[in-house]
């Protein structure tokens, strides 16, 4: 463990990003799968959060060419136009998907993704899952021929077991460059990139961990918990997938909500400062806010600092529950 700094290097590349970034899931327009887990949003609302969550230190978005079949991208984009973010003020991460595809189709879809954000140029730009027709040979020499075209300036993978990150490193190196994260589920719900190996060749390879659902799908906030009127207003898919998990994390809810006393803090935020900083600065954070509050308090979590004691608690007390 170790004291929490606001700004981290993506990898061995050259991008910093804040330890705390915006995920854009929720951006989707309520269309595609994202629609039986996520509400749409109002434009405006969008715009918001994007200029809260910037003026409140967060300085990269994460998004992807699924949310949405392109919404996602274009909500972004446009917010930032909003904002009057200039062009390479902000660090902009988005994915390929690759099911049924093959890394053919890579130069294609970083076209289309970049038209969508358009003024804003790709920084980051992930498979989005290891299931492909191609290798991960193929697909990272797809994805380093777009950095030596400068369409993108690093490489990043998400959901890749360690075996599959250490191939995706391997065939970056060969052509000079670095893998610059591995975007998998973390939080004191999910934490299986511990034992599985993913977390340790992270370490070793210089790889950023980037963390998904950081707040266990807003469980962690403890609003779910306090708030039965708004869990049952959640989009279906979503309760059912929460339900059975909503009275398991009670202990673990209310363990960070009195520390969350202690440090003049929310819960989500205690939540947000452990998953970043337990294991040092390898882990960034992509929480996704749909109101200017949470966007503001995601952002605020860079600020609060655990103690050894505090962290080695909640550490203890979500082994104990899994």
């Amino acid at each position: 463990m170790s004291s929490k700094g606001t700004t981290r290097r993506l990898g061995k590349t050259d991008i910093e990003v804040s330890s705390i970034g915006l995920g854009a899931m929720q951006f989707s327009g309520g269309r595609s799968f994202t629609r039986f887990y996520l509400s749409a949003i109002p434009t405006e609302i969008e715009d918001k959060v994007v200029k809260v969550a910037l003026e409140s230190g967060i300085n990269w978005i994460d998004t992807a060419e699924v949310y949405g079949s392109g919404e996602s991208e274009r909500a972004v984009a446009h917010a930032l136009t909003a904002a009057g973010i200039s062009p390479g003020d902000v660090v902009i991460a988005t994915k390929w998907l690759p099911i049924m595809k093959s890394a053919k189709s890579i130069s294609r879809s970083a076209e289309k993704s970049t038209r969508r954000l358009e003024p804003y140029p790709i920084d980051l730009y992930l498979v989005h899952q290891p299931y492909s027709r191609s290798s991960v040979k193929s697909q990272m020499d797809a994805m380093a021929d777009l950095v030596d075209s400068n369409i993108i300036r690093a490489v990043g993978v998400s959901n890749f077991s360690s075996d599959k990150m250490t191939r995706a490193h391997e065939a970056l190196s060969d052509r000079g460059i670095s893998l610059a994260t591995n975007q998998v589920r973390f939080s004191l719900l999910d934490r299986r990139i511990e034992s599985n190996g993913i977390l340790e060749r992270a370490k070793e390879l210089g790889v950023t961990i980037t963390a998904y659902t950081p707040l266990g799908m807003g469980l962690l906030t403890g609003k779910l918990h306090s708030n039965p009127e708004l869990f049952e207003s959640m989009p279906r898919f979503r309760r059912t997938s929460l339900r059975r998990k909503l009275e398991k994390s009670q202990p673990l809810v209310d363990l960070l909500e009195d520390i969350a006393v202690e440090q003049k803090a929310t819960a989500a935020q205690v939540a947000l400062s452990w998953a970043t900083n337990y294991h040092g600065d390898i882990i960034v954070a992509i929480p996704g806010a749909s109101k200017t509050y949470q966007a503001e308090q995601n952002a605020g979590a860079m600020h609060v600092s655990l103690s050894s004691e505090q962290m080695n608690s909640l550490s203890t007390l979500s082994r104990e529950l899994s």
